[in-house]
């Protein structure tokens, strides 16, 4: 095509017959604003943040995928990707929005303890589907968050990472299509740089259509959480700062600080003010986990307790995160260590006596075999990374200019909401580490190329850009916690 008529086309583009006419060979709806379907298209896990491009296709296959990439590399679109919606980076303005939650295959090889998923499959459709066979994946904390998209970013797993590592250090293909329009086959053997930067490095270097990775023997575990009454923070926290460090890789735990609303759905118990919400999962035997936890229960009058033994399909009522999220802002700070001095600041400033509290604070602990290195290397950066801290503030109408067009730095966040989150963040900033989770970066902090680069640290991200360089030198896909090509 002629760089004049490539001019032209692009502006045309605002009906779907012209779409149609465009990507005919596309067998999944192609949508444009404005018409039917676009805005259900569009929609994200926070109805506050939908997606806004210039057009979407909902892809049905790989062939849909490589066709939808094709034409955005011909017109100089943009390409964002939608899943699940559960982490979204920027509104795709301007942009090629392609949709993969038509893309459900899902196969589980018992042979191998292998499992086949399309891009758009979530988590409980994989663990119902292992679980039968005495299997479990390294599986995210909520049900219905995407495989992919998780995996790519490393995947911290709150059952099964401290025993078996990241979800990405257990993959063994990647199918991707690229920027150039072309479907590879990628593995540790074929395109090995490529491997390693799609694992960890989010969706920088393509649409990822199906992902194969290892599953393991696990069919139930010991866990759930205790709560306690929000005033007893200081105690409880002291307690379980020095309990995870003795405690087995078969434990994982995270303490939050949450504020529960009066509904049916929450117990009685908990419906005064906030409570302290510890989270234990356990891979070994019950007896076992509970003398681990006993300390737990000690540290002051239990509000709640539901820890018990549970099939491997109840793995999202360990953390019980909410199925319909309140708008909030979000930030994110990864600790190298959790002294006295450090927990005092938490208490200090999210406590039941902060008038600045967020509406939810959590400290996961990581450690164990997320700090090993696996078999075949992969752009995970939070490895040796003992902590990581992700608090939010429900907007209560003072959402900054930069969530409105999500394309902001942090610096744009204005108002009491980003200010009582940064205060928080940097009064932890004496503990902090020099790289961080990056699965856990709010919209704003992965929109932010500073701290996209501080999370990978200088070493790995210049890695990064350099694969980023060969496959995407266009930046094509953009809309994603970026990394700019060398």
């Amino acid at each position: 095509m002629s760089g004049e008529l490539r001019g032209r086309l692009v502006p045309s583009l605002r009906t779907q017959d012209v779409m149609r006419l465009v990507l005919r060979d596309v067998a999944g709806p192609v949508l444009t604003p404005g018409s039917d379907g676009y805005a259900a298209e569009c929609a994200t896990f926070d109805p506050d943040r939908p997606l806004r491009p210039t057009a979407v296709v909902g892809a049905t296959s790989e062939d849909d995928v490589r066709k939808a990439v094709s034409f955005a590399a011909w017109q100089g679109l943009p390409v964002a990707v939608k899943s699940a919606a559960h982490q979204v980076v920027g509104s795709a303005d301007g942009g090629l929005l392609i949709t993969t939650g038509r893309m459900r295959n899902l196969s589980v090889e018992a042979a191998t303890s292998s499992v086949r998923a399309g891009a758009g499959v979530r988590w409980n459709e994989v663990v119902a589907r292992t679980a039968p066979l005495g299997l479990a994946p390294v599986m995210g904390s909520a049900p219905d968050i995407g495989v992919v998209g998780y995996t790519l970013g490393g995947g911290l797993s709150h059952l099964l990472g401290r025993t078996h590592g990241y979800a990405a250090d257990h993959v063994l293909r990647v199918n991707v299509v690229t920027a150039d329009g072309e479907l590879r086959t990628v593995t540790p053997d074929r395109e090995p740089s490529l491997f390693w930067a799609l694992l960890g490095g989010k969706g920088n270097f393509g649409v990822v259509t199906e992902i194969e990775f290892r599953a393991f023997p696990v069919t139930r575990f010991h866990g759930g959480g205790i709560f306690f009454a929000g005033e007893r923070l200081a105690g409880v926290l002291e307690v379980w700062r020095r309990w995870v460090a003795t405690v087995p890789e078969e434990m994982s735990s995270s303490l939050a600080v949450r504020w529960l609303p009066r509904l049916p759905s929450v117990p009685r118990a908990l419906h005064d003010g906030s409570v302290v919400h510890v989270r234990v999962g356990h891979l070994g035997r019950a007896e076992e986990c509970d003398r681990l936890v006993a300390p737990l229960r000690a540290a002051a009058p239990v509000l709640l307790d539901t820890v018990e033994t549970r099939p491997v399909t109840a793995f999202g009522e360990i953390h019980e995160d909410p199925v319909d999220p309140p708008p909030r802002v979000s930030r994110s700070v990864a600790l190298r260590e959790l002294p006295r001095e450090a927990a005092d600041v938490l208490v200090r400033l999210a406590g039941p006596g902060s008038v600045r509290r967020p509406a939810h604070l959590e400290i996961r602990a990581l450690g164990g075999a997320l700090d090993r290195e696996p078999a075949v290397p992969n752009a995970v950066a939070s490895r040796g990374v003992p902590f990581v801290v992700v608090a939010s503030a429900v907007d209560d109408g003072e959402r900054a200019g930069a969530l409105g067009d999500q394309a902001g730095a942090l610096g744009d966040q204005a108002g009491a909401v980003g200010g009582r989150l940064a205060e928080l963040v940097d009064g932890l900033a004496p503990w902090a580490a020099e790289r961080s989770v990056v699965n856990f970066l709010s919209a704003q902090e992965a929109t932010d190329e500073e701290t996209v680069r501080a999370a990978y640290g200088p070493v790995r991200y210049s890695r990064l850009a350099e694969v980023k360089r060969h496959y995407d030198p266009a930046n094509l896909f953009r809309f994603n916690h970026n990394i700019r090509p060398v």
